[in-house]
């Protein structure tokens, strides 16, 4: 019997946005994530967002659509933050920066690029000297004195932006599809 064949349609691909825990020196890390709806590991390298205090990924979800349209998007807990696991003691820039080492590392992320707010500019900032060759781009927000020093120091591509408007859900969804659209921009994304 020949059986009629209904023609379907790949349903769009939109980009998707998850949680998960990844292991890390400290125990399981949390977090939240966005990729392509083509899958998100091939199209560029993969954005990493490091939190400022109080050290939760969450800072970043306005930002994980539009960024994560052609690339993956991670955003941590730092551990000791947010639903990550707490190390034994209170940790140092180094040692959180270790942490997302880990991370990229049970990901197999030869190049990432990273965007960090406020505090986390420093574990940003220790992550660059710790795996020079596997830092691409960053970003770096706010544009302070501090920050900007900071970002003399490194020797990779960066970009300074003020970012404090995520953080009110008042925000209008036009400006921060702007900054994403200036983030996009300097990461080299369409």
């Amino acid at each position: 019997m020949i059986r009629a064949r209904r023609a379907t349609t790949p349903a769009p691909a939109e980009t998707r946005v998850r949680r998960a825990y990844f292991d890390c020196r400290f125990g399981q890390l949390h977090m939240r994530y966005a990729i392509p709806g083509g899958g998100g590991f091939d199209e560029a390298t993969p954005l990493l967002c490091v939190p400022g205090a109080p050290g939760s990924g969450r800072f970043f979800d306005p930002l994980l659509l539009p960024l994560g349209r052609d690339r993956s998007v991670y955003a941590p807990d730092l551990p000791g933050c947010g639903e990550s696991d707490a190390p034994p003691r209170s940790a140092t820039a180094t040692e959180l920066a270790d942490a997302l080492a880990d991370f990229i590392d049970s990901m197999h992320l030869r190049r990432i690029d990273l965007l960090a707010h406020e505090s986390g500019v420093a574990v940003a900032a220790a992550l660059a000297r710790l795996r020079p060759a596997q830092v691409g781009r960053i970003v770096l927000s706010p544009n302070s004195d501090a920050v900007r020093s900071e970002a003399q120091s490194l020797r990779h591509p960066s970009l300074l932006i003020d970012l404090r408007a995520a953080q009110e859900r008042t925000a209008e969804a036009g400006h921060l599809e702007n900054q994403a659209a200036q983030l996009r921009d300097f990461l080299g994304l369409p």
